[in-house]
């Protein structure tokens, strides 16, 4: 059976034959299976943000492919639409790409655009108001009297009201206060749960990517470094300052803690930290 989504081999390079030429992605391949959250890292110019552009076949590569469920989504011009309408891209401050007249519309962008019926268009604009925690009252109002928290979650709930099996989030939370990045975490999760949604969430949080994330993509230099589950990941926190990436605080100070030769292992969420900190005293976390 074929992987919900498969990148093979996938080559981009900018500037062909010019003094300017580089290469964005070099020889890219990994799969991806329904429901899984994905974390994808990088330093800037990793070429992460090209990455996310050709899974919904906004780009089109020099070379390799993208395959969803199978199928190459540029084996047809029919495809290639059917492809932006299933993965569903949801750019950085997606904010600023609000035009409509009202919220309603905004968010029923989409929708039309897949040729669906008023009473489909309805229900899935509701839907995708009331996962973004908005109130069914602002569907009327227009989108630029909005607060910005406000704004993102009409964009996000634009990108959701399309029912992508796959949502990929451009720094989903970036600009955003301590509670308002928990609610648009908390409403991925949400969409993800309820739709049995495959997500990858593009973060310089290294927090937030280790605490929701099933695996970790880092990209560096055109190619994945790794490709791993968090805990594997953290364990080369060396290697990853040295792509200059942050790592977790949590993260750094168990690294600490080992250098002054206490018997811990790194670890990158609270729940670990906890764990490991009540097991040097002899402990239990529940205790």
């Amino acid at each position: 059976m074929a992987p919900f989504l498969e990148v093979k081999n996938l080559t981009q390079k900018y500037s062909a034959g010019t003094p300017f030429e580089h290469t964005a992605l070099d020889d890219v391949s990994f799969t991806l299976d329904r429901g899984e959250f994905i974390g994808v890292i990088g330093h800037t110019g990793s070429g992460k943000s090209t990455l996310m552009q050709h899974l919904n076949g906004l780009l089109k590569p020099d070379s390799g492919s993208v395959l969803l469920d199978g199928t190459d989504i540029w084996q047809d011009k029919k495809t290639t639409r059917q492809t932006r309408f299933r993965v569903g891209l949801v750019f950085q401050y997606p904010e600023y790409q609000l035009f409509e007249e009202t919220v309603y519309k905004d968010i029923a962008f989409g929708p039309k655009n897949m040729g669906l019926d008023a009473a489909e268009i309805d229900r899935r604009v509701r839907e995708a108001t009331a996962a973004v925690g908005l109130d069914d009252a602002l569907l009327t109002v227009s989108p630029f009297d909005l607060s910005g928290g406000q704004k993102r979650r009409v964009a996000i709930a634009g990108v959701l009201a399309m029912e992508p099996e796959l949502l990929i989030l451009d720094e989903p939370t970036a600009g955003l206060d301590p509670a308002g990045r928990e609610e648009i975490l908390s409403y991925i999760d949400g969409y993800r749960k309820a739709k049995h949604a495959t997500i990858m969430m593009v973060s310089h949080s290294m927090g937030d990517v280790a605490r929701m994330a099933d695996r970790l993509i880092v990209m560096n230099r055109a190619r994945i470094a790794f490709d791993a589950a968090p805990e594997q990941v953290f364990r080369h926190a060396d290697e990853l300052i040295k792509m200059g990436l942050d790592i977790p605080v949590l993260t750094r100070v168990f690294m600490k803690l080992k250098e002054l030769g206490l018997p811990v292992e790194p670890v990158y969420t609270e729940k670990q930290a906890v764990a490991a900190l009540c097991a040097l005293r002899g402990g239990s976390a529940d205790a």
